[in-house]
């Protein structure tokens, strides 16, 4: 996520690094090498200019040229205007209402039927909300079929209507049923077009009037870049949306649409999807985006991550373990699994500091403990539980098992070892932990 964008300002203020003598040119340089990462992240040209000349004029104000450190200062001063162009502080969604009605509204492709899905379960999960999705989009083939899947996925009732009824029917008839039968959260999942159309915009202008949504969330394709910004414009004029999400942002994304929407049509960027997994959904938090965008990470984030998998008297179960050197195998794999469940690795170890650059060229996909979990489930439940027993025949098995190397099952009993021996002195301090380390 915005890997070029980062790369290239921080080339930019390398220019006030090193320099002798701070001058009003240097800083002018700057800002032109600032200004150019922008538009080639496919940041609007006019937001660009904007942004670059407010920064110049707070940079000299701020008396860049005699700080001690004027690259900096420099940061610090772009890194603030970053989150006041992408909106200042996050924006809640609005689920006061019984049901609160949230209407789906993007382009054919921007990914509203799996946002929709996402949604639902974030709901859910993060509001003890019992959701209805509604399947209002009857033209695309398999779309109610795709929603009904989602719904089955995440234990979500799915709202059809009846053969050869129209949307706005649909919409209406769901919002009736989910009052006589306890949905306090209905999610409508429109229909896209390839492009924007009279008769599109007609019909979901339509099921807004019919409905009246607590929410309008538009669902926006990060990696259109600009064409994502203008698209949103037109939808915003038609039916004054509520706010907008950014779907695959995990994508070869240049991070255009997140820096430049906001200004365009001054709605709030209320989410990120971010994968295909239903839990791969994120409250936009500008300041958060900012961090990582000038690669300094997002650690908030990684901690509210894990600590959504943290259970404290789990915590202490492992911290008695670890004391009495008793943690095995199976604590091991039961670690890994809540890890996995945080998300997307590559993207979890982008937001720890100084990591992000590291990777640049690393392929890191979901699959970094295949072989990890394959040799513990090619164990047996005595070696699992006591990993000292494990000699070298006992490794010949394992390995030819799990499809590894006797080298690989070496290699993980030495780092497990290893670790065993961390995580019992971190233990001994007091304090609850587990493989995250998170206390």
């Amino acid at each position: 996520m915005f890997e070029n964008l980062t790369e290239k300002l921080e080339k930019s203020f390398k220019i006030l690094k090193g320099q002798g003598r701070i001058t009003e040119i240097n800083v002018a340089e700057t800002l032109k090498e600032v200004r150019r990462a922008l538009l080639d992240a496919d940041v609007n040209f006019k937001i660009a200019r904007q942004f670059t000349d407010t920064v110049k004029q707070k940079a000299l104000g701020q008396e860049v040229l005699k700080a001690v450190n004027p690259s900096q200062m420099m940061i610090k001063i772009v890194h603030d205007e970053l989150i006041e162009l992408m909106g200042s502080g996050k924006s809640d969604i609005n689920l006061k209402a019984n049901p609160s009605v949230l209407l789906i509204a993007g382009l054919q492709g921007s990914g509203k039927t799996t946002f929709s899905g996402k949604l639902a379960k974030w709901v859910k999960t993060k509001h003890s909300k019992n959701p209805l999705l509604v399947a209002c989009d009857i033209y695309r083939p398999a779309a109610i079929e795709q929603l009904k899947v989602i719904g089955s996925q995440i234990d979500t009732t799915v709202f059809t209507g009846e053969p050869g009824q129209d949307p706005v029917t649909i919409a209406r008839n769901a919002v009736k049923d989910a009052r006589k039968s306890g949905h306090d959260v209905v999610i409508i999942d429109t229909a896209g077009r390839l492009a924007i159309d009279e008769e599109m915009m007609k019909e979901i202008s339509a099921i807004k009037n019919a409905i009246q949504p607590n929410e309008i969330l538009f669902v926006v394709d990060s990696m259109t870049g600009q064409d994502a910004v203008n698209t949103a414009k037109e939808f915003n004029d038609r039916l004054d949306y509520t706010g907008v999400v950014l779907t695959k942002l995990d994508g070869d994304t240049r991070g255009g649409a997140a820096l430049s929407i906001k200004a365009v049509v001054n709605k709030p960027i209320k989410f990120v999807s971010i994968g295909e997994k239903m839990d791969a959904i994120d409250i936009f938090y500008p300041s958060r985006m900012a961090d990582r965008i000038l690669g300094m990470g997002d650690i908030v984030t990684l901690v509210e991550k894990a600590q959504e998998q943290y259970n404290i008297e789990e915590a202490r179960k492992l911290q008695k373990k670890l004391i009495k050197d008793q943690f095995d195998f199976n604590d091991f794999f039961a670690q890994i699994q809540q890890i996995k469940k945080m998300g997307n690795m590559k993207d979890l170890l982008s937001m720890i500091p100084g990591v992000s650059k590291a990777m640049k060229n690393l392929d890191i996909d979901d699959d970094a403990f295949k072989n990890i979990e394959a040799i513990i489930q090619s164990m047996t439940p005595e070696e699992r539980s006591n990993p000292y027993i494990i000699n070298g025949s006992r490794r010949k098995r394992i390995a030819a098992g799990s499809g590894t190397s006797v080298p690989d099952v070496n290699k993980l009993l030495r780092q497990f070892d290893e670790m065993r021996k961390m995580m019992k002195t971190v233990a001994k301090g007091g304090k609850p932990t587990n493989i995250f380390n998170r206390r």
